[in-house]
């Protein structure tokens, strides 16, 4: 079994890394020829099922993959990944390999980093002990009796320093059997799919919204709420979004209008199927009727989870609470899919 690689995308990888973390400690890394896969199944709340291919981070031609049946699935702790990676922003080059440290399997991030330094030696200090040099007369003022050379010394312009840090992560090798009964849930066609207004302010909101209930709530009981609260999101296919919360103490809401409902793909229907789809038919409806709205609660700490792919990218398709997060690559358009 072999893998190695080299990152070509550090900062994509780095962000991807950071959205899963803040969802779970353990995520499931399935290797393929051409294919990443990132999956996260928690007991409860989000699930993550992201597919990238290989070059939206990876170097495909160093992307070495060995094993019997072609793919390897591991058992990643994605917080040490990410905090691995996070030191790789802005280096020279990084390799990911697997490797073993006697019988633990290891995933092993190699950095070159450059800095460059003054001096004639390693650590860039000139030797004080050091004959004067031809160089060292030339700030001389001969003009001025008593003058000194400065001590330059010679060959004392900037250079380049080259460092190597290796990162070792321990992670699990998953035999396919210990995963055969895992796959990604089927969701039926969305009534509504609509692109998210700014994601930074819909986290923002959502979690002033989700402090207000859980304070009236504790408020109202005398305890504090063991429970998180429960936010009502929905949506039509007019372009309007809204984000509510109802408890017995407030009722507030957000709404969003004038987003964009994107389209499906033409090629993928016919124009009977499409005319039956649920989208269709919401769209059918007229946008001041309530009967054009669909409507979702959500708990409100795990939706402030699953906002945090704002950092991966700022265009986020939400699909009757399935959400695609649209990411723009050297390579063409990436999808990935959170549950």
């Amino acid at each position: 079994m072999r893998f190695r690689c080299q990152l070509t995308n550090i900062v994509t990888f780095t962000k991807l890394t950071a959205s899963l973390s803040s969802l779970e400690k353990i995520c499931w890394m399935r290797l393929e020829d051409g294919v990443i896969r990132f999956t996260i199944i928690p007991d409860q709340g989000t699930q993550v099922w992201a597919q990238l291919p290989v070059d939206a981070i990876f170097d495909e031609t160093s992307y070495t993959l060995q094993s019997n049946s072609g793919v390897i699935n591991l058992e990643v702790p994605i917080g040490a990944l990410y905090r691995s990676l996070r030191s790789a922003v802005g280096a020279t080059s990084a390799q990911l390999r697997l490797t073993k440290k006697g019988n633990t399997p290891l995933l092993a991030l190699t950095i070159l980093a450059s800095s460059w330094t003054t001096g004639n030696n390693a650590i860039g200090v000139a030797d004080p002990d050091a004959p004067p040099g031809p160089s060292d007369w030339e700030d001389m003022d001969h003009g001025l009796e008593g003058s000194v050379p400065s001590r330059r010394g010679p060959g004392t312009g900037p250079r380049e320093r080259e460092t190597v840090i290796t990162q070792e992560i321990p992670v699990k090798v998953l035999h396919e059997s210990a995963i055969e009964g895992l796959h990604e849930p089927r969701c039926r066609d969305p009534d509504v799919h609509i692109i998210l207004p700014s994601l930074i302010q819909l986290k923002s909101i959502s979690e002033r919204f989700t402090k207000l209930a859980g304070d009236a709530k504790a408020a109202g009981s005398g305890f504090g709420s063991v429970t998180s609260p429960k936010l009502e999101l929905s949506a039509n296919m007019h372009g309007s979004l809204r984000l509510g919360i109802a408890t017995d103490a407030l009722k507030i809401s957000s709404v969003w209008t004038d987003l964009v409902n994107p389209p499906l793909d033409p090629g993928q229907f016919s124009e009977e199927e499409l005319a039956q789809l649920p989208s269709e038919k919401m769209r059918a409806i007229p946008g001041d009727d309530e009967a054009s709205w669909a409507r979702v609660r959500i708990d409100g700490k795990d939706w402030g989870r699953v906002l945090s792919v704002g950092r991966l990218s700022p265009k986020v398709v939400a699909c009757e609470f399935v959400f695609w997060v649209w990411m723009i690559g050297v390579g063409g358009t990436d999808w990935c899919r959170l549950c």
